[in-house]
């Protein structure tokens, strides 16, 4: 949510196979799946226009089943005058641009067909002037949307700020919009998200959810929304009444909490907020700081916290923050070390597009405006050229910053194209690390134990249920290590990735790992 654009900055400070003809698949578990995020504009163009659309998500299908990934996660697809489609217009059309919802349809109808999972980003608590809500309430208190959206006034001429006071958002391409607050207060509104959700659940509206979405990502949820105090209970008054309803209707239903607080575990969502999951941030900063001390703390604080039958969703990057790969200056061995833990530690695994291939972004300030964040939103990166078929160029089409984003350099080893032939890349190592999660269900079923070892610079982990065990150990630092880790007893180990033979001694496991090493061991 843009939201973010006011405050990543400070949140961010605290970082230190298949084909499409092999359809008879068993259905994805929560447990099992690992998602793939996607922000649909950049990712694969299908119609010649640079944006990214609906109906290049499904030509890339197979892309997404070779890479092993069983679930896809969009950015919000509704009408809004902002490329990210947060602050909408109109909530209940498809933004043209992505196509139409015949288009939508027959992508969701894919996804299922394979056996996958589709979900949707909503953020409804916000809308921009162009919404009917606001039209047609503005300085008329007796309009049928009245009591849609707040006011400061009792005359309807003042729709009230939204966080930190801000009414509005320069766009990329220097339109800019005013937004607004919606009243999540007012029953009308509370029945029109109900509806508008159930129809995505179930578009013909037949009882027949194959044609709908799996769940969805609530955008920026929030008990006393901003702070304001202006809807201070709204886990009791809106959103599980919302999502009570809603399960009624599909009890399958996942619903997914972006929790406001980044710097939260989210167990007040988990308990108190009706969902099923929640984005484990303090566990992505840890990952991407290389300090053991911070992801010991935070991996126990994360998993052993988090209350029986709800989940907490794993990831590195997504579209509010910076890429990892920047982060890590392009460090291929580091980027191997984050995707090892972002698959193998557990949770549900996300991978945010062009992760997979270490598509870098760079540091981007224009001042109040969402073009801060173009750099992590990118084209895709599908050839070594950066140019042909597909590629999404829409953010070069316009705007002051149209030639200031220019995608990583041709030929620099960061593409498809260059790395599904090296067998060496940190793809092809995406792939593997999937390959592993999926033959060891105990990552995504087992329970979560932090093992000691007497290396500070090796943080190492087991998932375990009853006698299976699996092991993993990483080193943190750019320098060969030896570590002893402490395993408790069990059944012999089998090396499942890594060079080295482990050494047992009874409860010992000593393990010997290169420069930013990784191995994974499973009992037998």
């Amino acid at each position: 949510m843009k939201i973010k654009i006011l405050i990543s900055i400070a949140l961010l400070s605290v970082l230190t196979s298949a084909n499409s003809n092999a359809l008879a698949r068993k259905k994805i578990t929560g447990q099992e799946e690992i998602i793939y995020h996607i922000f649909q504009r950049s990712f694969y163009d299908s119609n010649g226009d640079l944006h990214g659309d609906l109906n290049g998500v499904r030509l890339k299908l197979d892309y997404l089943q070779k890479l092993g990934v069983s679930a896809v996660l969009f950015t919000p697809l509704y009408e809004s005058v902002f490329y990210h489609n947060y602050f909408s217009s109109d909530f209940k059309k498809i933004d043209p641009k992505y196509g139409t919802l015949k288009d939508y349809l027959a992508l969701v109808e894919e996804l299922h067909r394979r056996g996958m999972k589709f979900y949707m980003d909503m953020e409804t608590q916000y809308v921009t002037e162009d919404h009917v809500w606001w039209k047609d309430g503005i300085n008329n208190p007796g309009s049928q949307y009245a009591d849609y959206i707040i006011y400061d006034d009792k005359a309807h001429t003042k729709p009230t700020s939204i966080v930190f006071g801000v009414n509005g958002l320069l766009g990329y391409d220097s339109v800019y919009r005013k937004i607004t607050t919606v009243n999540l207060n007012s029953p009308k509104v509370l029945d029109y998200n109900y509806r508008l959700f159930k129809y995505w659940m179930d578009p013909n509206g037949d009882g027949n959810f194959n044609d709908g979405v799996d769940g969805f990502r609530l955008d920026h949820m929030m008990d006393d929304l901003d702070g304001k105090h202006l809807m201070p209970h709204l886990f009791d008054t809106f959103w599980n009444p919302l999502i009570g309803k809603l399960r009624a209707v599909n009890p399958k239903l996942k619903i997914i909490a972006e929790q406001a607080n980044w710097l939260s575990l989210g167990l007040d969502y988990l308990n108190r907020g009706g969902v099923d999951r929640v984005f484990a941030f303090r566990l992505c900063y840890s990952i991407r700081a290389f300090d053991k001390k911070m992801l010991t703390e935070n991996a126990d604080s994360t998993f052993n916290a988090t209350p029986a039958g709800k989940q907490q969703i794993v990831f590195l990057e997504n579209h509010d923050t910076p890429r990892f790969s920047f982060a890590v200056k392009g460090d291929v061995d580091k980027l191997k070390v984050g995707a090892a833990l972002n698959l193998l530690i557990g949770g549900v695994p996300s991978i945010y597009y062009g992760q997979e291939i270490g598509m870098t972004g760079n540091s981007a300030s224009f001042g109040p405006t969402d073009a801060n964040e173009l750099p992590d939103r990118e084209a895709f990166e599908w050839y070594k050229s950066d140019q042909g078929k597909g590629m999404a160029y829409w953010y070069k089409q316009k705007g002051p910053h149209k030639d200031t984003f220019n995608n990583d350099k041709p030929n620099d080893g960061v593409s498809l194209e260059e790395e599904q032939k090296d067998p060496n890349s940190l793809w092809n190592f995406y792939c593997k690390m999937i390959s592993i999660r999926k033959a060891n269900p105990v990552i995504s079923k087992g329970a979560y134990k932090t093992l000691g070892n007497d290396n500070d610079k090796v943080f190492s982990f087991m998932r375990y249920e009853g006698d299976n065990q699996f092991i993993v150990a990483v080193n943190l630092s750019n320098k060969p290590v030896t570590a002893n880790l402490v395993r408790g007893l069990g059944h012999k180990l089998k090396v499942v990735y890594g060079n080295q033979t482990p050494v047992t001694d009874g409860s010992t496991l000593t393990v010997k790992l290169p420069a930013y090493g990784v191995t994974a061991m499973a009992t037998y």
